[in-house]
């Protein structure tokens, strides 16, 4: 039937193409699921990549600030005392761990470590920090060494301030916490070990005496990142000016960064590298020309930082990356009544209002988050002395990691139930005491 057979024929070319059509659909899909998968692990490749390169920026990067702390103040002489080349007593690990410096356990070799356990190890002896900071393992602080091994300069990083240890091995030794704000730091007492701080004064104008007056005023935990743009050493009622270190966790989401919502998270890792740290780099905000205002910075022309060598500028996405990956912490069991928090929670949504702030779950406003110094029942002095006079709604999750030294930019309020005595008179909320007190259990909760 030769009918059949050419229609046999055709059917089987027919079948023989759609063989090869679902064949190149097969592969087309295959080939598109390849590159799919391809362009996936690249991208968490580079996701890695840019996240190591940020930890190493936070955790080791002094943006080439040793210039000024070792090259400036000299503080490495300090550190090595008169004994090893510097002058002075220097600085031994127990001197060193008493003005809050930390030491990263995971960077201490087995044998330091067994003799350390043994007792063998002096922390009497400046030499010994000399030979913690060749190792690394001073959080925060670079040491520079010649090939003798003489400390050549002195640099600090991002987590001398905004990392600190879990006490895992001893008090002050353990495994870092970065993005816990040091509240044991001593900064103030730290930069006044260093043996010339008269470019300081001449930077303030004044004298060194004063300027150790105002470093001694700080104490544990506190910084005044306004001091070197106004010259405000003191509050009018003869107080601190100085803040508590924030924490760098949680931040992803929040708009604005500092107490008083100075700008981005980027935008402050410029500001502090440049500014506070005394990196080397660029920086620009024409708001600090305002000589009224920041009389120091407008004098030195802070806002228009030109730097022939720039560290800074390039490292800025990698650390802001890793910024973000930076979680709150959760509280520790058992530190919060759990049923009292959960009562809390109602009144925290409810009748407290404050959930009409510290929006969940980023517990800060979605979008422009800063208020007026009256609208919150405070002074203006620390809101006056940014470019925007207000104070930022500060995100709430892991509040108990950054309990010590107290609460609100200046530790004002030594417990959350001092926070809560204040909004509910402020607010004229009418809440119990029983009611103030769940609602401390729930924000130790967040």
């Amino acid at each position: 039937m030769p009918g059949r057979s050419r229609v046999l024929r055709f059917a089987t070319k027919i079948g023989a193409a759609a063989v090869l059509v679902v064949l190149g659909g097969a592969l087309f899909s295959l080939s598109a699921v390849s590159k799919t998968t391809h362009r996936h692990a690249t991208r968490a490749a580079f996701n890695v990549r840019l996240f190591q390169k940020g930890r190493h920026i936070f955790r080791f990067d002094t943006f080439g600030d040793e210039q000024f702390w070792g090259g400036v103040l000299q503080l490495q002489k300090a550190i090595e005392g008169a004994k090893h080349g510097g002058v002075g007593p220097g600085v031994s690990p127990k001197t060193a761990l008493a003005v809050g410096l930390k030491v990263d356990s995971s960077m201490l070799p087995k044998k330091v470590v067994a003799a350390i356990k043994a007792g063998k190890v002096d922390l009497n002896d400046p030499a010994t920090t000399l030979a913690l900071l060749k190792l690394n393992a001073v959080i925060g602080i670079k040491g520079h060494f010649n090939r003798n091994g003489s400390l050549r300069s002195i640099g600090i990083t991002c987590a001398v301030c905004h990392s600190t240890v879990n006490n895992s091995f001893a008090p002050g030794i353990g495994k870092r916490l970065d993005g816990w704000p040091n509240r044991d730091l001593n900064v103030g007492a730290i930069i006044s070990l260093a043996p010339n701080l008269q470019p300081v004064a001449n930077l303030l104008g004044t004298d060194v005496d004063t300027v150790k007056k105002v470093l001694a005023s700080w104490g544990p935990g506190k910084f005044d990142a306004e001091l070197f743009l106004d010259g405000k050493g003191f509050r009018p009622d003869g107080g601190d000016a100085a803040t508590l270190l924030p924490p760098a966790f949680g931040l992803s989401g929040v708009n604005l960064h500092t107490y008083t919502g100075w700008g981005s998270v980027p935008y402050w890792n410029a500001f502090v590298a440049n500014l506070e740290m005394h990196g080397q780099g660029n920086f620009y905000d024409p708001r600090l020309d305002d000589a009224n205002k920041f009389p120091v910075a407008a004098r030195n022309n802070f806002g228009h930082v030109h730097s022939r060598v720039d560290r800074i500028s390039s490292k800025l996405p990698a650390l802001h990356y890793y910024q973000l990956s930076l979680k709150a912490p959760t509280p520790p069991r058992h530190s919060f009544n759990a049923a009292a928090a959960r009562r809390g929670k109602v009144i925290f949504d409810g009748q407290g209002k404050c959930a009409s702030c510290h929006v969940p779950p980023r517990f800060t406003e979605p979008g422009w988050n800063l208020h007026k110094p009256s609208e919150i029942c405070t002074d203006s002095f620390q809101a006056d002395r940014s470019p925007t006079g207000m104070y930022r709604t500060t995100p709430l999750k892991g509040l108990f990691a950054h309990a010590k030294g107290g609460f609100y930019h200046d530790g004002r309020f030594k417990t959350l139930a001092g926070v809560v005595a204040h909004y509910n008179g402020c607010f004229n909320l009418g809440l119990t005491p029983s009611q103030r007190s769940d609602l401390v259990q729930y924000l130790k909760s967040l």
